[in-house]
């Protein structure tokens, strides 16, 4: 009897410690991926800028963080498109979920913890509500571009010492022909009548970005497939038709003669 007694007093025992085994996360040796799968174009901005992307390597039941190539903190008003989405559970037991992100131009990407994204809104005008066009010559707007050229690029820049792609579209219009534009390069595409690349005359905006909601740079069309634009390098005339550019479209904010 007194076997008995110490048997179901050891069962018993053992009871709290198997229910708490099923609710509470069990740490493991690896970082485990649950399941990777495509998912819809989906875009994205920061919401922290502390996350970093990273290259994910290893194998399903191994997997490794590999290096860190992007700080959110230097990308403020990116559009990162996320296109995978990954599940994982850590080496604490939590399940984690990670996008794959590109940014418009495609020259940063990698795996990031979906918490430091949040959905981008877009809150523009419509072609239907179109602003008021100007008008002047065609020979004013590229005489005032051009004493711009070599100017710094400075996101948010407006001018006259530095500026960002619609900055300076828009100081460019004031200037020459008292033109004003909207601020940024998607209200700035939104705002105008659209013209067909066929159809684009100099002096018209020219457009880029992955869509017409998704509008990432903008510059002042030469014809002859040039522009005058402010980018990473700072104000430059250059080829619109070339691989790191894709071409959205063109409006025309003015009647040029």
């Amino acid at each position: 009897m007194k076997q008995i007694g110490l048997a179901i007093a050891f069962a018993a025992a053992l009871v709290p410690a198997i229910s708490l085994g099923t609710t509470t996360a069990q740490a493991n040796s690896t970082n485990t991926i649950v399941s990777t799968s495509k998912m819809t174009d989906t875009s994205y901005v920061r919401k922290s800028a502390t996350g970093w992307t990273y290259n994910l390597g290893g194998t399903a039941s191994n997997m490794t963080f590999g290096k860190k190539t992007h700080y959110l903190k230097n990308y403020p008003n990116t559009t990162w498109h996320a296109t995978k989405k990954r599940y994982i559970i850590k080496k604490n037991g939590v399940k984690y979920l990670y996008y794959y992100v590109t940014n418009g131009r495609k020259t940063a990407s990698g795996w990031i913890w979906h918490g430091y994204l949040q959905k981008k809104s877009y809150a523009h005008t419509t072609t239907a509500n179109a602003a008021t066009a100007g008008n002047g010559t065609y020979a004013s707007i590229y005489k005032q571009a051009q004493n711009y050229l070599g100017k710094p690029y400075v996101y948010g820049a407006n001018g006259p010492s530095a500026f960002d792609c619609s900055g300076f579209t828009k100081y460019v219009y004031s200037k020459a022909i008292g033109q004003t534009l909207p601020r940024t390069a998607q209200q700035q595409y939104d705002a105008y009548t659209h013209v067909s690349a066929k159809n684009a005359q100099p002096g018209d905006l020219i457009f880029f970005g992955t869509s017409t909601n998704n509008i990432t740079h903008c510059g002042i069309y030469l014809g002859n497939n040039k522009m005058i634009d402010a980018q990473l390098r700072g104000v430059v005339t250059e080829a619109t038709n070339v691989s790191w550019w894709h071409t959205v479209g063109y409006s025309r904010p003015a009647t040029l003669s």
